[in-house]
């Protein structure tokens, strides 16, 4: 079913049978559906129609929900999260807005990830009120704001899109961030193993641990997830969750982050980091969207390639391109290779998907 009330209902029904509920992506091919489905095994299939018993397998007791994760860069996996998780992600994140009973949530990202479903699982246990859409629109956002909500939670371009003082607080997940933001805007870092966004504007959410080591972001939490649904536990003996990203924390606690660790390019023996390169191409005239990331070379290792769509390919050539990069940042993170795409493939949440960038780069 759409995201919409009928499934805030269906959700609110499966808790008070003490079930778990998995939000399925509306938007996958009927092979991906199948795959993610016998990955979670679930009992019942809920549709506006009704439910159907199916064979599969039960949660343990306490869980609230499974999440698939975004499988930027591999096989998706299935991370189940108890209530007591969820319920200390709604009250740290509720905390932190300062959200009264006097607020209502706009829900209009994919309840299949944890950044739109958090918003209605947060509504439910916090008792704020909350308007659910099939999907994030323009219209659907001006729409809601005059109907009274007040909180949003969004993604980078889907910003970019509205008016965003229509809000009293936009609460921004998924890719990497742009560096001037209005007031109201709140930048998250979370995975779906950590229940949604714990970091807020570069600080742990009350009762969130955050260390650095060897450059890999560890997160310890009473929000992060029981297991995976294959019954694998990514935690360590201490409770600890490795994000694989890379990053770093000042000595006050402010943690920023590089990117992914299977991300980064070691070009000639030189570290570059994709989101950097991307940065510094932002505001190169003609680009409306661009992805950077490493592709195997026998001579350099892994050579940088950029992906860019753009409505006029002559005034972007590869000479060109190099030339912008090195005005801010070294020679060796200068793109080697430019492909010209009609769509970056991205994630509900925004995140590109470098991985099905690189191959198809290899198999051309």
């Amino acid at each position: 079913m759409a995201n919409g009330q009928l499934l805030v209902d269906r959700l609110s029904r499966a808790w008070d049978n003490d079930d778990a509920i998995f939000p399925l992506d509306q938007r996958l091919p009927l092979p991906a559906r199948q795959h993610i489905l016998n990955l979670v095994k679930p009992t019942i299939i809920a549709t506006p129609d009704g439910d159907t018993r199916v064979d599969g397998e039960p949660v343990e007791p306490g869980d609230a929900v499974v999440v698939a994760t975004s499988g930027t860069s591999g096989i998706p996996k299935a991370a189940v999260l108890t209530m007591s998780a969820v319920e200390a992600s709604a009250r740290a994140t509720t905390k932190h807005l300062n959200v009264t009973l006097r607020d209502t949530w706009l829900a209009c990202l994919p309840p299949s990830h944890v950044g739109g479903l958090s918003v209605i699982t947060r509504s439910l246990i916090m008792g704020t009120s909350l308007v659910a859409v099939p999907g994030f629109s323009p219209d659907s956002c001006a729409e809601a704001a005059r109907d009274g909500a007040t909180l949003v939670s969004l993604v980078s371009t889907a910003l970019q899109r509205i008016d965003p003082t229509m809000f009293r607080a936009i609460v921004l997940g998924g890719s990497r961030q742009a560096s001037q933001l209005p007031p109201n805007c709140f930048t998250t870092y979370g995975l779906t193993e950590t229940g949604s966004g714990v970091v807020y504007n570069g600080r742990a959410l009350p009762g969130v641990e955050l260390e650095v080591r060897d450059s890999i972001v560890y997160v310890r939490a009473p929000m992060l997830l029981r297991a995976y649904r294959d019954g694998t536990v990514p935690l360590d003996s201490n409770g600890w969750f490795c994000t694989g990203d890379r990053g770093s924390l000042t000595g006050d606690g402010v943690l920023s982050i590089e990117g992914r660790d299977g991300d980064l390019i070691i070009t000639g023996g030189e570290n570059v980091w994709p989101e950097i390169v991307e940065d510094a191409l932002r505001d190169f005239e003609s680009i409306t969207d661009l992805c950077v990331a490493g592709v195997a070379d026998p001579e350099w290792g892994h050579a940088v390639h950029v992906w860019i769509v753009t409505s006029d390919p002559h005034l972007i050539s590869l000479d060109a391109v190099r030339g912008h990069v090195k005005k801010t940042l070294p020679a060796h993170c200068a793109p080697q290779h430019v492909h010209y795409v009609s769509e970056i493939p991205r994630t509900a949440l925004g995140k590109p998907q470098r991985s099905l960038l690189i191959e198809n780069a290899v198999t051309d």
